[in-house]
């Protein structure tokens, strides 16, 4: 028996430094962002919410659904006249009137009767892109992740260059503001050497250089209802897509925003019977009681959220694990991804 012991003990002697060299579990995307620094996350501007409250569900529960506008310079026009369509509360009373399978929800007037409010703007079919204006810093192209060279702002040389790899079959890149996905048509060139503060030499980096960028439809992004050519809507008219991105609709409809709470009160919605998913029977309509925007709230009753900075370094390790996914499940890293499989990271934030 004592020697039995000691075999047993002598085995296990060569069993536990095994164990002790295993490597660390590689964390999944969920649980890089869960592990973000406070500093990493960025608040949303009450000013650039627009929330809407459907009627309540079959069992009395409110419904409310939380929309991020885009940011300048992208889509300006419309969202001007979204901003002055909820100041007039011109969508009370109206309807979620169209709900189709793998593609959207949309709301507006279902009548197509009801007055609009004065001095909205006819936007051009130029403005579904826009020429860079600096708010791109950094662009993901299929050779990396490269800093940006625009009209107006040249970004310092990294000192590293990092080594994201991405595709996208609608554009040559892809670039993230204020948490919005862009498609980026740029061109790569060759940088100039340029030296430190400190008066380090830094190796010659390539900068995409940008020609025109617009928003692309992804899931849950808002986009603007519009007639054939050259109508292009005036915003009354918005829809969010809930299925398969529909990224040929990009640059010939307006994107306005996404949606970033609430989502579920929009795709779990029946489906329209009629062509296009549009509801048959107007009582199958679902009623908007409201949409505001998040300061004509009372100060309690705004929501509150922030996004990942797409510019931290925990963004970038967030896209590689979206783009490879090594974490214990998978098998294969694919090596790549669609922008639309690299959704940006938002959270609520709660009141204390």
């Amino acid at each position: 028996m004592k020697h039995l012991l000691l075999t047993a003990v002598a085995a296990a002697s060569l069993v536990l430094p095994a164990l002790a060299q295993e490597p660390a579990p590689i964390p999944s995307p969920g649980e890089i962002v869960a592990s973000a620094p406070a500093s990493d996350w960025i608040a949303i501007a009450p000013s650039d919410l627009l929330v809407m409250d459907l009627a309540p569900d079959a069992k009395g529960k409110p419904r409310r659904v939380v929309i991020q506008l885009m940011p300048a310079p992208f889509s300006q026009g419309w969202i001007g006249n979204i901003r002055k369509l909820a100041a007039a509360h011109w969508w009370d009373g109206t309807s979620v009137n169209r709900v189709q399978d793998n593609y959207v929800a949309q709301w507006g007037d279902a009548t197509e009767k009801k007055a609009l409010p004065r001095g909205l703007a006819t936007v051009a079919e130029s403005e579904y892109q826009t020429v860079g204006d600096g708010s791109i810093k950094t662009v993901w192209t299929s050779n990396g992740k490269q800093p940006a060279r625009t009209m107006m702002v040249v970004v310092p040389t990294p000192k590293t260059p990092p080594s994201k790899k991405v595709a996208d079959p609608y554009a040559s890149s892809y670039a993230f503001v204020a948490g919005m996905p862009l498609a980026v048509l740029s061109k790569v060139e060759r940088g100039q050497a340029k030296t430190s503060a400190e008066g380090e030499r830094l190796p010659i980096w390539d900068y995409a250089v940008i020609d025109k960028a617009w928003p692309v439809h992804c899931y849950g992004m808002v986009g603007v209802g519009r007639n054939l050519s050259p109508d292009t809507g005036s915003g009354a008219e918005l829809y969010t897509v809930i299925g398969h991105a529909p990224r040929h609709l990009d640059r010939n409809i307006a994107v306005v925003g996404r949606v970033i709470g609430g989502i579920e009160h929009l795709s779990s919605l029946p489906r329209g019977t009629g062509a296009l998913g549009f509801y048959e029977d107007p009582a199958e309509r679902v009623a908007i009681a409201s949409i505001r925007l998040a300061t004509e709230l009372p100060a309690a009753q705004q929501p509150r959220f922030e996004y990942l900075s797409t510019e931290s370094e925990t963004f970038a390790r967030y896209a590689d694990a979206r783009q490879n996914r090594r974490d214990p499940f998978f098998i294969l890293p694919a090596g790549g991804a669609d922008i639309c499989n690299i959704p940006v990271p938002v959270r609520p934030v709660v009141a204390k």
